[in-house]
């Protein structure tokens, strides 16, 4: 299938691939070679999505829906980073933000033809540039939003993850058609830029989503509006637009989905008004490479989180206590066959089964009570949980809408069984704090004293823990 004109979307991993030469599929790619290409059949006629002025808002719209989405949630995911790396400080992503960039540039001085000549490219980036700085500036000091690390109220847009993912764009338009490794490099270095502002604990995850979304528009409008000034679409694209790709459905995505639990995890046996877990989220990237149209071997590396409701670890609290209870997770790493097959123009169909191993993550349920004294709110660790790593299997379908050749958002659902041993730890200094109410099924377990001068109590049960997730990707072919 032809690629018409330009791919005008994201194509999103996490795969630095940047020192790659340009070769497309092991061929070199020059205007000499191309040009022989020009006496092939005529083009097909562009679909309503790919001419469309409207179109260039598709992936950026897919960005500011989450964005959106993830809104109420961003307390508890900015939680989880505090959960396990709450003391990571990098500045990798002051830097890595510009690194398309320069390799444009590079390349460009390097002789690599790419879209357009370094003038016209230099003209497309300043413009990108100054769209990008408007729509982030004038939304921070609008919304004020306060970071998460409480410093300022310019938290919203990311600043740093517009600025990535514009230089990523910028270098997906210029190269994107002579090699996608270009484009692939480009969008995950910038999405590492994105994650480390997470990281370093300065942005929100619904800041790093509308940053994308920006930056990508921003590139989007600013070549939208050059095109219309030199009235073709670049200095090279009657020569490479003519350029013919594999055909074949191999992937890398970017995706996250609401998981649904088909029964509780935690709690012991015979005690089912112990805990309830309810449904929560999953995110990762997943790719496969396809030997032909239809089969191929891929894998997924993502984590997968459930929020916990306790309801009757403690009785009879008094109304100046309270429970929190830390989401229940893991990290998940699977491979395995890929079925693929496509139905019309646009729309392309995928199955799966893998296998693979289940990180278990630590949880904790801890009581809040008013200090008398102090006046003070004060947090105890009452009871924690950890899933032992253990092997995961699944299965999953997919369904795909190509907006063109290079990109497609895709819906799916995976379904994914684990049955881990979870071991139960209480502990607790009985001089200092009396004998904890406990319920009559803790109670009544195979709790055994670890250590006598602090009182812990350990047990171990196995769980099911089976879930379905529906979902979306973002899905670059290659």
């Amino acid at each position: 299938m032809n690629k018409k004109h330009y791919c005008n979307a994201l194509i999103i991993s996490l795969t630095l691939l940047l020192g790659c030469p340009h070769t497309l599929f092991g061929q070199q790619v020059t205007l000499d070679s191309l040009s022989l290409l020009k006496k092939s059949v005529p083009m097909p006629k562009e679909s309503f999505v790919q001419k469309n002025p409207l179109s260039l808002a598709v992936v950026p719209a897919a960005f500011f829906t989450a964005s959106a989405l993830t809104w109420g949630e961003r307390k508890n995911i900015r939680a989880i980073r505090n959960r396990y790396i709450p003391d990571f400080t990098n500045h990798y992503d002051d830097y890595l933000q510009w690194a398309p960039t320069a390799t444009v540039y590079g390349l460009k001085l390097a002789g690599v033809k790419g879209r357009n000549n370094i003038g016209r490219a230099t003209l497309s980036y300043a413009a990108s540039l100054g769209i990008m700085a408007i729509l982030v500036n004038g939304i921070k000091y609008t919304a004020r939003v306060e970071r998460p690390d409480g410093s300022t109220k310019n938290s919203f847009p990311s600043g740093h993850t517009a600025t990535a993912f514009t230089n990523a764009t910028f270098m997906h338009k210029e190269y994107g058609l002579v090699n996608p490794l270009y484009s692939i490099g480009a969008y995950g270095m910038s999405t590492f830029t994105g994650v480390g502002r997470e990281l370093n604990n300065r942005h929100w995850v619904s800041d790093v989503l509308a940053g994308a979304g920006i930056g990508i528009l921003s590139t989007q409008l600013a070549y939208f509006f050059i095109d219309k000034i030199y009235k073709n679409n670049g200095d090279n694209m009657s020569i490479l637009s003519r350029y013919e790709g594999s055909g074949k459905p191999s992937f890398l995505s970017l995706k996250m989905g609401y998981t649904e639990t088909t029964q509780d995890i935690l709690g012991w046996e015979d005690d089912k008004a112990s805990s309830r877990v309810n449904s929560g989220f999953e995110t990762g990237v997943e790719g496969a490479y396809y030997f032909n149209n239809h089969w191929g071997v891929g894998g997924d590396f993502s984590f997968a989180s459930f929020t916990i409701e306790p309801s009757s670890f403690l009785e009879d609290l008094d109304e100046k206590y309270s429970l929190i209870a830390q989401s229940i997770g893991s990290l998940n790493f699977s491979v395995g066959p890929y079925y693929a097959t496509t139905l019309g123009n646009h729309w392309l169909f995928q199955a799966k089964v893998n296998a693979g191993v289940a990180l278990g993550s630590k949880g904790s349920i801890s009581w809040q009570y008013l200090d008398k004294k102090t006046g003070e709110l004060e947090e105890e660790e009452l009871f924690t949980y950890k899933p032992k790593n253990t092997m995961r299997v699944g299965t999953g379908v997919s369904m795909t809408y190509k907006i063109n050749p290079g990109i497609g958002l895709t819906a799916y659902v995976d379904y994914a069984h684990s049955n881990p041993e979870i071991v139960y730890s209480m502990s607790w200094d009985e001089d200092e704090f009396g004998q904890l109410p406990l319920t009559k099924s803790v109670a009544k377990t195979s709790l055994k004293p670890v250590t006598r001068k602090t009182e812990t109590y350990e047990t171990t049960e196995r769980a099911k823990i089976d879930y379905f997730t529906f979902g979306l990707r973002l899905t670059a072919f290659f």
